[in-house]
């Protein structure tokens, strides 16, 4: 299957350059470009999308609103959200809007490709730069309440705690000396408790109970 990609970015350079590289690949086409947050909305109405490549500040519409609004729609595209800043306020709330991804715009071509596959498949995918420092931010920033973690048992709060960390299924597997059939399971009782779309919900949902630190 082809993966659908509608490409939002205010740099036509850029834009044409990602443009390029994405319809090089096999198996991947860019079936729509917007040049600002509102254009991006507008068009993933018209247009199956599969993946939404999203710059996080841009005209119009910005990209956590864009990006709100994306994760709503009936036929709702993932969402992988580029930056050239390394971390600033707008990482946590996008992902809270319901992107899967989020990279640095500097990343090496393979890396970009790599990145959208993963969103296509429903995984999300955060720099380690932004995931090590939103921990640090996060543990450093008082918060008024925490998360309940209603009906998690307490294996699926370990779980939660090592994905909130940022560790691989792989990771999780060894450190907890599960099966992968057996972490899967708890991945996916865990996004059913919680409400979360995808594995970058489940980091959030982790931040708000606390289990960052």
């Amino acid at each position: 299957m082809t993966i659908r990609v509608l490409l939002a970015d205010d740099e036509p350079l850029y834009r044409a350059t990602v443009r390029a590289l994405l319809d090089a690949e096999p198996g991947v086409e860019v079936v729509a470009e917007a040049g600002t947050g509102r254009e991006a909305c507008a068009l993933a109405r018209e247009v199956p999308v599969d993946v939404a490549v999203v710059d996080v500040r841009m005209p119009d519409l910005d990209g956590i609103a864009a990006t709100r609004y994306l994760t709503a729609l009936p036929r709702a595209p993932k969402v992988l959200v580029l930056t050239t800043f390394d971390l600033d306020e707008a990482v946590y709330e996008t992902l809270r809007a319901g992107a899967g991804g989020f990279l640095l715009k500097d990343v090496p071509p393979a890396r970009l490709l790599d990145a959208v596959r993963t969103v296509a498949a429903g995984e999300s995918l955060l720099a380690p730069s932004v995931t090590r420092r939103l921990i640090a931010d996060f543990v450093r920033t008082p918060r008024p309440a925490r998360r309940a973690l209603d009906g998690v048992t307490a294996r699926e709060r370990e779980v939660l705690a090592l994905i909130t960390r940022g560790l691989s299924n792989a990771e999780i597997e060894q450190h907890l000396h599960l099966s992968r059939h057996t972490v899967k399971t708890h991945i996916g009782h865990l996004m059913a408790k919680l409400a979360a779309r995808d594995r970058a919900q489940l980091v959030i949902a982790g931040y708000e109970a606390g289990l960052a630190g």
